[in-house]
């Protein structure tokens, strides 16, 4: 029995061969058979990559920093719940 799955791909993969699609230095066609992939997804992620090339000059780092900020306000949603949870038990225990 054939298996229906699909692959999952790397951004990093994703951004290498867009990037040899961009290059131009071999077809689509001998991209897709050197990476075992569809032609399509080739198409689609070159696509992506121009589509999405000026954004790389407007954020300037950002990317790094968006995540950064992702994760400390992560951290300070956890805090909360346990000063939560620790208020509301010295509250029991004071009687309050």
């Amino acid at each position: 029995m054939m298996s229906n799955t699909r692959k999952k791909h790397s951004a990093e993969f994703k951004a290498k061969v867009a990037l040899q699609a961009i290059r131009g230095e071999e077809t689509v066609a001998q991209l897709a058979s050197r990476f075992e992939i569809h032609p399509t997804m080739i198409h689609e992620w070159k696509k992506q990559m121009e589509q999405s090339a000026a954004t790389v000059f407007d954020r300037g780092g950002k990317a790094v920093s968006e995540k950064r900020t992702e994760e400390t306000i992560s951290e300070l949603y956890r805090q909360i719940g346990q000063l939560k949870v620790e208020r509301d038990f010295l509250a029991k225990r004071s009687g309050a």
